[in-house]
This record gives C-alpha cells, structure tokens and sequence, in this order.
C-alpha cells in the first residue's frame, strides 16, 4: 500500500494525493495518515507546494465525504443499514461502526461533521447521517472543509518535517493519532472554558 501510494503522487502529484485521500474517506482501510506524510515529505523535496498539498488533499477529503452524505441523502437508514450489512465488510465498515456513529451525531448534530473529521472511521461515516437527515449541504462541505483541513495540515506539516524519515511516523501512527487528540481536546475545552467565562461574567 505504502508503495502503490508513493507510486501515484510521484506520478501525478497532487492530484494523486487528492484521489487516495478521497478514496480512504469511503475505503477505510487505506490510512489518511500516511497518505498525508507521504505528501508532506513530498512538499519538502518540492514536488509541489506546501499550501497546495494541504488545499489539494482538503479537496480530496470534501469530494469523498460528499460521496457518502449522496448515499445518506438517498436511501433510508435501514436501506443504508442494509448495504452495509452486505457490502460493508469489503471497505472495511460495519453496522456496529455505523450505529455508535448515529447515536453521536444523535447527541452532537453539526459539531460532529466538524470534529469528526479528527477520528478515524467517525470521518467517513459521519457524512451518511449528515446526509439522512438533509443537512444542508453547504453547511456540510463548509464543516467538513473545515475539520479536515486542520487534521490534514497537522499530518502533512510532521510528513515535511520528517522529510525521508516520514515512513518512522507512519509506524506510530496510533501514538501520534492520541496525542493529536489530546492536544486538541485540550485546545477545545480551553476554548469551551472561556466561552463559558465570558458568558458568566456579561450575566452577572
């Protein structure tokens, strides 16, 4: 995999990046993350620019999520639930996965499609309930441009600093994968905090 992913973005650059990427959002099996620092590690040979690996492989993310909220938007969720009892285990996604992602967009609607995007399997199939529940979808491909350009930015950044030792990070992927997210839970309830300070303090 690795090879074959190395192989299409020297071949066809940034396109190649955008393709896996949109690919791994629907095909869970193909890591994100180390079609990211592979990118990165790119950008630093320059290949191509830094900017436009993160614009490219942004893209990339948006076009697969937008395929799977289509599929949401068109069928029923216990059509959906029906696919992917049959067709699911060759992507790699399961009912299981598919119900605990339902049950959290139950419980965090929008912000999910936004921070979704940080969290492996929630990223793709956050977008089918999106899709079930006719958000719209601008305010889908804006959320999910979002997201997936910071967990984009964070990957490519480590890729092009590590330069030819790129494929060390990939093998601890799951490490850097928890530390990422500790870092921005941190930086989110920080921001939760002074949001509820300053609301607390302009009531009182």
């Amino acid at each position: 995999m690795v090879e074959f992913a190395a192989n299409l973005i020297s071949q066809i650059g940034l396109i190649g990046a955008a393709l896996l990427i949109a690919i791994e959002v629907i095909v869970l099996p193909i890591p994100s993350e180390m079609v990211l620092l592979l990118t990165g590690f790119n950008a630093s040979l320059g290949e191509f620019s830094f900017m436009g690996a993160i614009a490219a492989t942004t893209f990339g993310s948006l076009l697969g999520g937008l395929v799977l909220y289509l599929f949401g938007f068109g069928f029923s969720k216990e059509r959906v639930e029906s696919i992917i009892s049959k067709w699911g285990k060759y992507v790699g996604i399961t009912n299981e996965d598919l119900d605990k992602t339902f049950d959290w967009f139950e419980r965090y609607g929008t912000y999910l499609v936004f921070f979704g995007r940080l969290f492996p399997i929630i990223r793709s199939l956050v977008s089918i309930p999106a899709g079930l529940v006719r958000m719209s979808i601008f305010k889908f491909a804006l959320l999910t441009t979002a997201g997936s350009a910071i967990w984009n930015t964070i990957w490519i950044s480590l890729g092009a600093l590590l330069g030819e030792q790129w494929e060390r990070a990939n093998i601890w992927t799951t490490v850097i994968d928890y530390a990422v997210y500790l870092i921005l839970g941190t930086a989110v309830a920080i921001l939760f905090f002074r949001l509820w300070r300053r609301r607390k303090y302009n009531h009182s």
